[in-house]
């Protein structure tokens, strides 16, 4: 690990000021990702602004909705009264992510801004255009299994890790941000990035910017959510493949849903035309067959990653069914 500064701002534009004067400074709160990609070399920031002393960890009812402050712990979220009444897919999706341990570390922000678990990004003696760009991306014609189905491009197939972001934008987060030039809200599904030409570009914050809280309506999806999550072992791992379902029912009937897929692309991936379908049919396997095939139609496999084409659709199938029986 390279040497370098570290510096504990009270004050929010003390800490925005830090980095917004050094493109090399990396925020830090829990540091659960980011000390790891320290640690084996993928990031050497010269400088890291540590931000737990920022009052950023709140979590309340603000506007219509729920407000949590962006070092909230993920711990903290998945357990508080408001999140599990308000926003039960929520506490289920943090509840599935990562150790209790690293779940009592792990703050909204930074789960937020966790980088791939792409092999070949971790790895620094093989190629990758989102650590190095421009030097091709290992994974195309490399092990694949855990790569993109959806939304990928000739320079990056890696997928995003975080199970709360498959939430999140399910549920139409917005997330606010302030930075040298002011405050701003980014609606969540825009604002992790597909990788295109610039997958080195995560999300689209700009220098300087930090991310303060994130913001979830109030809506009808109490009670039939499901956030379904296939790993490879029970415990601590990432998922293969991830489905958040948010169904309103109406004495059997569809009156509004949510969907978004985990493990399948470069960003949280929002099932909107499959919503679309749903709306106004009966709750019905057959009914949630048809939206899984909608759902992916447009999914392109590698050599390895074949399987994810028959685990998503029975993933859809099987959420929405479990979502339908939870109440």
């Amino acid at each position: 690990m390279n040497q370098f500064q570290y510096v504990r701002p009270t004050k929010q534009k003390a800490a925005i000021d830090a980095l917004a004067k050094d493109t090399s400074a990396q925020f830090i709160a829990g540091g659960t990702n980011l000390v790891d990609l320290m640690k084996r070399g993928v990031m050497s920031p010269q400088k890291l602004v540590d931000i737990n002393k920022l009052p950023l960890n709140k979590i309340e009812k603000e506007n219509g909705g729920l407000r949590i402050g962006a070092l909230a712990s993920n711990t903290a979220v998945s357990e508080d009264k408001l999140v599990l009444e308000k926003q039960p897919l929520l506490a289920q999706a943090l509840k599935a992510g990562a150790s209790a341990q690293l779940r009592n570390m792990a703050t909204v922000g930074g789960n937020m801004l966790q980088r791939t678990r792409c092999y070949y990004f971790y790895d620094t003696a093989m190629p990758c255009n989102k650590r190095e760009p421009g030097s091709g991306c290992g994974a195309l014609e490399g092990i694949n299994r855990m790569h993109a189905i959806f939304g990928f491009s000739d320079k990056c197939i890696a997928v995003h890790p975080s199970d709360m972001s498959v939430a999140l934008a399910a549920l139409d987060a917005t997330v606010l941000v302030s930075g040298p030039r002011g405050d701003r809200r980014i609606p969540f599904v825009e604002f992790h990035r597909l990788p295109g030409d610039t997958p080195q570009k995560d999300t689209n914050l700009e220098q300087g910017e930090l991310i303060t809280a994130v913001d979830i309506p109030d809506g009808p999806f109490t009670k039939n959510v499901h956030y379904l999550k296939v790993r490879e072992r029970a415990s601590y791992a990432f998922a293969l493949l991830s489905v958040a379902a948010a169904l309103h029912l109406d004495n059997g009937t569809i009156k509004d849903a949510r969907l978004a897929m985990g493990g399948v692309a470069h960003k949280p991936w929002r099932l909107n035309e499959a919503e679309k379908f749903l709306v106004g049919k009966p709750a019905t396997e057959e009914t949630f067959r048809q939206a899984a095939a909608i759902a992916m139609r447009d999914a392109k496999a590698f050599k390895h990653n074949a399987y994810k084409l028959k685990l998503g659709p029975n993933s859809i199938i099987q959420a929405l069914k479990n979502a339908t029986a939870a109440a």
